[in-house]
């Protein structure tokens, strides 16, 4: 059977609830149980209505998938700002894959859910054909071999009728154990979720191929336990995905049928990400010492406290993207909004002065997508004469056209920053 189309939305639009229509008076119920008291970060709520924020990504409420897609401005059909997301996601390392065969996901997806899925089969796929680990686990329980070490207090508790069994603690090297578990608990979730026609036989050929392991509950302390080494280091994507799929999955208590699972993703923060790996990635290609680095922290204020003891509470200042390129100290702000002409935001500017003189930066630029290029300088404390050497600009991202792919665009955006640096 067709999975059903998703709807897509964009961010910061509003879906309201209609009767007879993909999104009804459950769906938005479901919703409101999920936003609870504290709400989400993703949406806000209105009179029968759901309105997205910053967020891109999807929600599936039951039988019903939610995508909210980015926009930068008023052109591009949905498709076009679907594949982007999905593109500038791959790029950032999101959807990297363990495969035995082929590094590329077949599946055209309906939506971001479908491509998480079908990455969660492919990882457990190329687990199994390498072969599941084994562990040293200990148990406790009765046998008829003394095996272990006897615990007596239980022993004699069990065994009084049964002089021929022994409770004991004894050690077992099995594939039962925590990292199993959680995937095969993912795995169950999966099957449960999963619309696409194409991908249920290769999720019931993992159910049968996957051992049974039994149920248990998975909490952020869960992935906590896990410690990586050369043996195991192969099932850290596996974990990481289903470490996304366990954790924002919100079962329905109460009716047991919608319950809501939320993939996602501040646009913001994607677009820093996506700038930042477009430059490490031109800058692994020059010649000369170039460095680059991703929100460098520094303390710029501290509150003053009577005792040395008593904890101090620490401010600190983190600009998204600090490059050296030949000697020269470049500060970059990555903002994912399209201004359409208007003014930077007085506070970006402020934000952008405060960075370019606490980092002794050379230039600072404000990073937007379709934005046009300006350029710029900050005044002098007088109000009246400008220093050149206090240069801020509006570095504008022309996002790309439908037949471009992602590695062009990227190595566009480098050079549109490297010419404004060398101007």
């Amino acid at each position: 059977m067709k999975s059903k189309e998703p709807i897509s939305v964009f961010e910061h639009d509003t879906l309201y609830v209609r009767k007879n229509s993909k999104f009804d008076t459950p769906q938005f119920e479901a919703l409101k149980q999920y936003y609870g008291d504290n709400g989400v970060p993703y949406f806000s709520l209105g009179n029968n209505s759901v309105r997205f924020n910053q967020y891109v990504g999807v929600i599936q409420v039951g039988g019903t998938v939610i995508e909210v897609l980015p926009k930068a401005d008023k052109s591009g059909s949905k498709g076009y700002w679907r594949d982007m997301l999905i593109d500038m996601l791959r790029s950032v390392g999101i959807f990297k894959v363990h495969a035995p065969s082929s590094s590329s996901l077949k599946l055209k997806p309906n939506s971001i859910l479908d491509l998480y899925i079908e990455l969660y089969v492919q990882e457990l796929e190329y687990l199994l054909h390498r072969g599941l680990i084994k562990r040293y686990r200990k148990q406790n329980g009765n046998k008829t071999a003394l095996k272990g070490k006897l615990v007596f207090a239980k022993h004699i508790q069990k065994n009084v009728t049964h002089q021929e069994r022994f409770y004991v603690r004894y050690t077992t090297y099995s594939k039962e154990h925590l990292i199993h578990q959680i995937l095969y608990k993912a795995l169950t979730l999966i099957k449960r979720i999963n619309k696409a026609s194409i991908l249920k036989s290769r999720i019931g050929a993992l159910t049968l191929n996957f051992p049974e392991m039994p149920d248990i509950k998975v909490i952020e302390a869960s992935f906590e336990k896990i410690s990586y080494n050369r043996k195991n280091e192969h099932y850290k994507k596996a974990l990481d995905i289903a470490k996304l799929l366990l954790l924002n999955y919100h079962p329905d208590l109460m009716k047991g049928r919608n319950d809501v699972l939320a993939l996602m993703f501040n646009m913001n923060r994607l677009w820093e990400s996506f700038v930042f790996e477009s430059l490490r990635k031109g800058l692994s290609k020059e010649k000369g010492k170039h460095t680059i680095k991703r929100e460098p922290q520094k303390r710029f204020w501290e509150l003053k406290t009577k005792k040395e003891k008593d904890k101090k509470e620490k401010t600190v200042m983190k600009p998204d993207i600090v490059l050296n390129y030949n000697g020269a100290s470049i500060i970059l702000d990555a903002k994912w909004k399209n201004i359409n002409g208007k003014k930077s935001s007085p506070h970006d500017l402020r934000q952008m002065y405060v960075y370019l003189d606490y980092y002794k930066g050379d230039k600072v630029a404000l990073v937007y997508p379709n934005t046009p290029f300006k350029q710029g300088y900050f005044m002098d404390v007088d109000g009246k004469k400008q220093n050149k050497n206090k240069e801020c600009s509006i570095v504008g991202i022309k996002l790309p056209d439908e037949n471009k792919n992602i590695s062009t665009w990227q190595n566009e955006i480098y050079e549109n920053i490297r010419k404004w640096i060398e101007t």
